[in-house]
């Protein structure tokens, strides 16, 4: 055994490699894309560390040539994923017990492993698999989820740290910092490999065993995943990997009496009614179950008269069509003054005509493909409304090869238009031009217009306007952005999660997150108990 108080290595944010013509690391990755383009990969189940091939399969196609399979995801069925929870629970005990450093441990290997020999392979992944642009994969697949492994053990030392700050004499408080009781259901979304992984790392960092259940779109980057996390030292059964309709793995997963609590990250609809089949199943569990759930956004930016036309402009290219517009932080409604709506307008119009579209391998486009056919028919629904519009620019759809959706920029005169309500979730922003003596009305449209709460921005120049705003749309956003675009949330610097219909607002990447995979025991150990049961009064 080890005896110390042990501290985890000071974190820092990983460094972005910019993956310039002629560079190093352009090379790798052009290699292991042309590998990994070059293989059809089978990916098993990984249930108490074996790799199990139900013969049930799935394609995976590459959203830029949906002609090109990349692998075949075998399916769990009712037995594997019965299987799944029994492998969570019998490694629990184990896991749990374990010194929490030599669980820090594994994940800073973790982050080693993927600073190193994996990067390119998740980075790779994700390019092929979700259509990311070179950039958006580096800074997700590589940089985030370096930065969650990483600060997700330095989080860990400080929640353990927390102690009682009171034992009086004779006496010694302690808090013990417990899994919780039963397993974690961590479900993934398809657009962030680094959110796909943190769901099940960060509550396994708390003692908790897990079943994995991730996006089937972007089931290779996971698989990838799941392998980078095995060579890290993760125990059999501490992390399961089930891919599978969802349905087919939440139902009997919600059912298990031993379901402690929910990780999620996707669409509000599917986790509102995990909640509800939580509720109607809440009498049968050992233990309340802890939902944790990040879902949808119709983000925001708006503008006062005051601001920087230019940057303005720019931070609707960079948040509202980077990665197509697939995040839960895109700008997708955007309010600007009268008196900047030819200016923005024009310069948004111009940077959208240099953007270049197609396969993402190409590192001379910006912009890529939606990530499969369901996506792309809900957005050439979104472009038959945007055609009734003020379309600036866009407009068009291309599905032949790959799923092209062009970004297309489009102003309505109806503030409650669908276009400025619904979630789209792909690169289609709808902009209301109101008039510059309105300022306290656009206030009120952007906080009352949508459900959502996750991201937001206003732009002023004006310091009595951006406090004003900052006042005026505190619940308009978990995460609020002063003079810059929506998006781009950096683990230690800004905590991400938002409220109202955008989630439960447990901030990944902070330690309030891991708070959420605790479950605290007080001790209180009394060094000269009493002997006699009479106080003092009575006599």
């Amino acid at each position: 055994m080890t005896a110390g108080t042990f501290n985890v290595p000071v974190p820092a944010n990983e460094p972005i490699k910019g993956y310039a013509p002629g560079s190093a690391e352009r090379a790798s990755i052009e290699a292991e894309l042309a590998r990994q383009t070059g293989e059809v990969v089978e990916i098993p189940c990984v249930i108490g560390g074996e790799h199990v091939f139900t013969g049930n399969t799935v394609d995976v196609t590459m959203p830029s040539d949906h002609g090109h399979v990349l692998a075949k995801v075998h399916l769990a069925g009712p037995e594997q994923v019965q299987a799944s929870m029994k492998a969570a629970m019998e490694a629990k005990a184990e896991w749990e017990a374990l010194p929490w450093s030599s669980r820090a441990a594994i994940l800073l290997k973790a982050a080693t492993l993927l600073a190193g020999p994996w990067r390119d392979r998740l980075n790779a992944s994700t390019m092929l698999g979700q259509g990311k642009t070179v950039h958006q994969a580096e800074i997700d697949a590589a940089c985030e989820l370096i930065d969650f492994f990483r600060f997700n053990a330095k989080y860990a030392e400080e929640i353990y740290a927390q102690q009682p700050p009171i034992s009086p004499d004779g006496t010694w408080n302690r808090l013990d910092h417990r899994g919780l009781d039963g397993f974690v259901f961590a479900v993934a979304p398809f657009n962030f490999t680094s959110i796909a992984v943190n769901l099940p790392t960060s509550a396994a960092m708390m003692g908790n065993t897990v079943v994995w259940k991730p996006a089937t779109t972007s089931a290779l980057s996971a698989w990838y995943g799941m392998q980078m996390l095995e060579a890290a030292g993760f125990p059999a059964g501490v992390i399961n990997l089930v891919n599978g309709h969802g349905a087919d793995v939440g139902d009997p997963v919600l059912a298990s009496p031993d379901l402690g609590g929910i990780h999620f990250t996707g669409s509000t609809g599917t986790f509102q009614h995990m909640w509800k089949t939580v509720g109607t199943n809440i009498a049968g569990y050992k233990q309340y179950p802890r939902l944790v759930g990040e879902t949808g956004g119709k983000d925001f930016i708006l503008a006062h008269p005051s601001a920087d036309a230019e940057a303005v402009a720019i931070a609707i290219l960079r948040g509202g069509y980077e990665y197509q517009g697939q995040k839960c932080s895109a700008a997708s409604r955007v309010y600007l003054p009268k008196s900047l709506w030819p200016e923005i307008r024009d310069r948004v119009a111009a940077g959208l005509a240099e953007f270049k579209q197609g396969d993402v391998r190409d590192f001379s486009n910006f912009v890529g493909p939606v990530i499969d056919e369901r996506a792309f028919q809900k957005h050439c629904g979104y472009l038959g409304l945007a055609a009734q519009q003020d379309v600036v620019a866009g407009g068009k759809a291309h599905g032949d090869k790959g799923w092209y959706i062009e970004p297309t920029f489009v102003r309505v005169d109806d503030p409650h238009h669908t276009l400025m309500e619904e979630e789209i979730f792909g690169p289609i922003v709808t902009v209301f031009v109101y008039d510059d003596a309105d300022w306290e009305g656009a206030l009120t449209l952007v906080d009352t217009t949508s459900p959502y709460a996750l991201t937001g921005a206003i732009f002023s120049q004006d310091r009595y306007a951006v406090e004003r705003a900052t006042q005026r749309l505190r619940h308009a956003a978990g995460n609020f952005y002063i003079n810059d675009k929506p998006t781009g949330a950096v683990v230690g610097q800004q905590p991400f999660g938002g409220a109202r219909a955008s989630g439960t607002n447990d901030k990944a990447g902070s330690a309030l997150n891991l708070l959420r995979w605790t479950n605290p025991r007080t001790i209180k150990e009394n060094f000269n108990p009493p002997h006699d049961w009479r106080y003092p009064f009575l006599g």
